[in-house]
């Protein structure tokens, strides 16, 4: 049986690092527009933590993508898709 504290917890964890990246003065702005509609999906509560985080590491995969990211918020990026990943349904 999956922990649904821990898996909340965990999102709560993925959103504070996706919330350090938009706080950021240097993230550049179009990356912070698609991570901020992304925290708000993540709390929205219509859907499952599980849901959620799958469709957030997706989303995640897509802004890792571009190419003018800098270095240091792609690697944050990949820390929140990391802890998405740990949570299980």
């Amino acid at each position: 049986m999956v922990d649904k504290a821990q898996n909340t917890e965990t999102l709560n964890a993925a959103i504070t690092t996706l919330d350090d990246i938009v706080s950021n003065p240097s993230t550049p702005k179009n990356i912070k527009k698609s991570i901020s509609e992304l925290i708000i999906e993540l709390k929205k509560q219509e859907y499952a933590v599980a849901v959620r985080a799958s469709n957030a590491i997706s989303t995640l995969d897509d802004i890792t993508q571009d190419p003018n990211m800098p270095s240091y918020v792609r690697v944050t990026l990949w820390q929140a898709v990391s802890a998405l990943e740990r949570i299980r349904e």
